[in-house]
């Protein structure tokens, strides 16, 4: 009986370490049109797009998990996902934690002000008394620790919670990415201003656990790829014609660019 129970024990462990069939890709599915999720309940988006890319050079199907945005790194370094794909700010703070792969999308931290509120840079930023919105985990706030140590932050988890606090007026402004600032001021036109001049200009890229070279270097040939084949483009056609042409207008570059 005792041998019979070490052999399962070690077949159980033999199995526990196999690779697995399918590349799994963790994204937090609440940030349109990169990554959403649809009316027939379908994870689909600018990210989805890009790992079904990836998975075609790795040569597995391609499964998506829908996680928390802070959840997703130490998914990612437990095995429990093989790459993040969520709109993830390559930076050296994660660094520390995590690998990237080469950069496949350019923008910039701006602000999406109260219509009221009397911001218009980030020097106004700076000013007392001010009140600012932040999302958990992103690098919105980690800028606005690091540069607005006097102001005060309203620390919340998702887009819906920070972009309400705006729209009421009961913060001052809110740090976060281009996209997100366009999308979220056509959504709220007559309560919110969007102010886009970059306050730091970022990449994202997608994130691997450090020491899966073969994955990375695969990651790259995709990313490569898609380039090279205006598979970008196409995408932006699709998902982002609208943020695209108002960036243009604007004199500021495209995300893609």
């Amino acid at each position: 009986m005792f041998h019979r129970l070490c052999l399962l024990l070690a077949l159980f462990t033999l199995i526990g370490c196999a690779p697995r069939d399918a590349l799994i890709i963790g994204m937090d599915a609440t940030y349109p049109p990169f990554e959403f999720v649809d009316e027939k309940g379908q994870i689909t988006g600018v990210s989805v797009a890009i790992g079904q890319e990836i998975a075609k050079v790795v040569g597995k199907p391609v499964e998506f998990r829908n996680l928390s945005f802070d959840g997703l790194i130490p998914a990612l370094q437990t095995g429990q996902i093989d790459l993040i794909i969520s709109s993830l700010t390559a930076n050296d703070q994660r660094r520390q934690a995590i690998d990237f792969s080469a950069p496949y999308v350019k923008t910039g931290l701006s602000i999406l002000a109260a219509k009221d509120a009397t911001v218009q840079n980030d020097e106004d930023l700076k000013k007392p008394g001010r009140k600012l919105a932040v999302r958990i985990a992103t690098t919105g706030e980690q800028w606005c620790r690091a540069e607005l140590p006097k102001a005060e932050l309203v620390a919340l988890d998702t887009d819906a919670a920070c972009v309400l606090e705006v729209v009421n007026g009961t913060v001052d402004a809110w740090v976060y990415d281009q996209v997100s600032v366009m999308n979220y001021h056509a959504k709220h036109p007559d309560r919110t201003r969007a102010l886009l001049a970059p306050l730091r200009e970022e990449v994202w890229a997608v994130g691997l656990k450090k020491g899966r070279e073969e994955l990375k270097s695969q990651v790259n040939q995709a990313l490569a790829q898609m380039k090279k084949g205006g598979a970008f483009a196409k995408l932006a056609d699709q998902y982002l014609a609208k943020e695209r042409d108002l960036m243009k207008a604007q004199g500021l570059p495209f995300v893609f660019e």
